[in-house]
């Protein structure tokens, strides 16, 4: 029998806590830990005062969770890129064979926090981007570590600073982040969305999410914002 995702990430953050014992058909993960990189030497110019930009690195309640905290962005939305639009539903990318990874489509203000900035973010404390197709307790290519340009800007921006935390030995291991072809960000089913602020006592967000939040304040106190930019707040 198929175990449902949710229950999965149920399982595994009683498991982690201690509530219940280990079982051997999953893997467990403490929460990573933040790496201090450099920001980027290039970065991106534009007069433009709104821009999009889409990443993927793992469940996307921990990264939207962090860019929701991030002064200069005006909403962040969980959701699926990479794959069909007839396939872009949890229990489905959940498979592992759609092609789509789970997302965060941020949208910003470029005036306020720079697409450099918010990759800094993404690489330093959103993610991990040294883990092949995984990302903590969760592994499958729907967890891959993948940025989908919006522009050549972007692409170029991107490709340089990966190059450039790669030269400089930022990880201990290679950057294995892909950029990928851009072709439509498709928005999670609605108790995916805010779902980190809505639900802080969950075990998975407990133990895997909440300490990138901690982890972006501590690092990045002047882009760090206390009250979150939510998704239905906007509804």
């Amino acid at each position: 029998m198929k175990i449902p995702v949710t229950w999965r990430r149920t399982l595994l953050g009683l498991a982690a806590a201690g509530v219940i014992g280990q079982c051997s058909a999953f893997s467990f993960g403490a929460a990573e830990e933040a790496v201090i990189i450099p920001p980027p030497a290039l970065d991106e110019t534009t007069q433009a005062h709104s821009e999009t930009a889409v990443f993927a690195g793992g469940c996307f309640w921990g990264v939207q969770g962090v860019f929701q905290h991030v002064k200069g962005v005006k909403k962040a939305v969980s959701g699926y890129a990479g794959g069909e639009a007839n396939t872009a539903r949890y229990e489905r990318v959940s498979d592992g064979d759609t092609g789509h990874a789970e997302s965060v489509e941020v949208t910003f203000d470029p005036s306020q926090v720079s697409y450099g900035t918010l990759l800094q973010i993404y690489f330093s404390v959103a993610h991990n981007p040294t883990e092949l197709n995984r990302q903590g307790p969760d592994s499958g290519t729907q967890y891959r570590s993948a940025i989908f340009p919006a522009n050549t800007e972007q692409q170029r921006v991107a490709q340089a600073y990966i190059a450039q935390l790669d030269a400089a030995h930022s990880f201990t291991k290679p950057i294995v982040t892909k950029l990928e072809t851009y072709n439509g960000f498709y928005p999670a089913e609605e108790e995916h969305q805010d779902f980190l602020t809505e639900h802080p006592t969950y075990p998975y967000i407990v133990i895997n999410d909440l300490p990138k939040v901690a982890q972006l304040k501590q690092l990045y106190p002047d882009r760090y914002q206390e009250k979150p930019v939510l998704v239905k707040a906007g509804m």
